[in-house]
């Protein structure tokens, strides 16, 4: 079987555009965050923090998560599935279309061009585009999985599965909108139900998007990476089926104290909490892979990755529900703790995953061994040492703020200005730059190893003369 027929040409595509994505992402990252302490960094109308903030998490979402996404889940449904992908030039026309809408999206933000929902601010006709994207995933995802020859399918396919359903529905209900003209449109729901609506689909798109795509490829490459079995199929798949069922009922604890009904929160706070236990049946399950033999995580860079990649997830998991039971949520909502907990979520958890798994991946489909194992050893450091300063600083800035709103003196009177509350947060906020700066950094190194990687397998094959050869995945 050649190599074009298992279309790892287009996995690279979308590999080195999330890369691209990424980058741009996490720079416009760094320049929000100055733009907090110095506000002379802000260039209006189009490079101000409103306009650059929904581009910053757009970009990393939609072009870096969902980049990475389209790519990986076509070499793991290749793999596993021991067949081609069903339609390799549908999927080499959504690799362009995937990057053209990335471009226009941007600009439509700057443009300030926004249904003002937050991870679904893009108007109608890119609304559209994303769903003749996610179409083209879901024909030959599924196409390949109904004639795939092997007949067990392993629970990283199942995690797919559900990505691709639950997207599809989450985004199309919470973008119904009615066009005004071609750059706006008036969302259908109004009021608390487009509250409700709104985080029903916001909370399921980090569900969807940055938990179970991300738990597919954690399946996958940690024991192909380690060459360790899985520790337990039997509790993968409890694991998946629990999650699947708990997380649609979350979404309103993003709306505790609010006029949405009492009973709506609770249950949402419930499920959240049930929602702990799932979560951990996949830390424990890689705890105990790894667990066969420790000695893996001095030996095998990777092991690192994942590991502390699973790591942050279990604590995001727990932190998460803490964080909906209305005692907790009444002193951290509307404060800094929260970027601090989706940061640790997307620096740690997703991150490092993804960024694992393409460490396997791009030396395997150019025929090669990595460029450099010491550069990702210090990109692993740079980045776990950036992600810890960043959310560990947001955790304290938010308890802080939090106290603030709420003190008050003995004749009830708010003791502290909300400039109180703002001048104080100065130094926590140039330490966020600065954990930035290093996460930044280890990004860098990051990109630049997978480019010499893909130049060394390059290099290689010129030399052979020959086409490209893989290495058996």
């Amino acid at each position: 079987m050649n190599d074009y027929r298992y279309d790892y040409r287009t996995v690279q595509g979308f590999i080195l555009s999330a890369m691209f994505w990424g980058v741009v992402g996490i720079l416009l990252g760094l320049l929000i965050s100055v733009q907090l302490w110095a506000p002379a960094a802000n260039f209006a109308p189009y490079l101000t923090y409103g306009r650059l903030r929904p581009v910053h998490t757009n970009g990393l979402i939609f072009g870096l998560g969902v980049g990475a996404i389209f790519g990986l889940f076509y070499y793991i449904t290749m793999r596993l599935c021991k067949r081609p992908l069903l339609f390799p030039r549908l999927a080499r026309v959504q690799l362009w279309l995937f990057n053209a809408g990335i471009v226009a999206a941007a600009v439509s933000l700057l443009l300030g061009q926004t249904q003002s929902l937050e991870y679904a601010e893009l108007e109608w006709p890119l609304d559209l585009a994303i769903v003749v994207l996610w179409v083209m995933l879901a024909v030959n995802v599924f196409g390949t999985i109904l004639k795939r020859r092997e007949e067990q399918m392993y629970v990283s396919l199942w995690y797919i599965v559900a990505t691709v359903i639950t997207i599809a529905i989450l985004y199309v209900v919470n973008n119904l909108a009615v066009p005004v003209s071609l750059g706006k449109s008036y969302p259908l729901f109004a009021g608390v139900n487009s509250a409700n609506v709104q985080w029903w689909y916001g909370h399921n798109a980090v569900g969807f998007l940055l938990t179970t795509p991300i738990l597919a490829m954690f399946y996958y490459f940690l024991p192909k990476s380690t060459g360790l079995p899985i520790y337990s199929h039997r509790l993968s798949i409890v694991a998946f089926w629990s999650l699947i069922f708990a997380y649609l009922w979350t979404g309103a604890h993003h709306l505790v104290y609010t006029p949405l009904p009492d009973w709506i929160q609770t249950l949402a706070i419930v499920f959240t909490m049930f929602l702990i236990a799932p979560s951990w049946g996949s830390v424990v399950n890689g705890y105990y892979t790894v667990g066969q033999d420790w000695t893996r995580m001095r030996s095998n860079y990777l092991t690192k990755f994942f590991i502390l990649g699973i790591t942050f997830y279990g604590l995001q998991t727990v932190q998460g529900p803490t964080q909906g039971l209305r005692v907790v949520s009444q002193l951290i909502h509307f404060t800094d703790w929260v970027p601090g907990h989706v940061h640790m979520g997307t620096m740690g958890w997703v991150t490092m995953i993804i960024c694992a798994s393409i460490y396997y991946v791009v030396p395997r489909i150019n025929g090669t061994e990595l460029y450099s194992e010491k550069l990702a050893n210090v990109h692993f450091w740079l980045v776990l040492v950036g992600q810890l300063l960043f959310s560990i600083t947001m955790w304290i800035t938010g308890i802080r703020q939090g106290w603030m709103w709420k003190a008050t003196d003995e004749a009830g009177k708010l003791e502290y200005t909300f400039m109180d509350g703002v001048i104080g947060n100065y130094p926590y906020w140039h330490t966020r730059t600065l954990a930035g700066i290093i996460f930044a950094a280890g990004m860098v190194v990051f990109v630049y190893n997978v480019l010499m990687t893909i130049r060394k397998g390059r290099a290689a094959q010129a030399a052979a003369g020959s086409a490209p050869t893989t290495v058996a995945a």
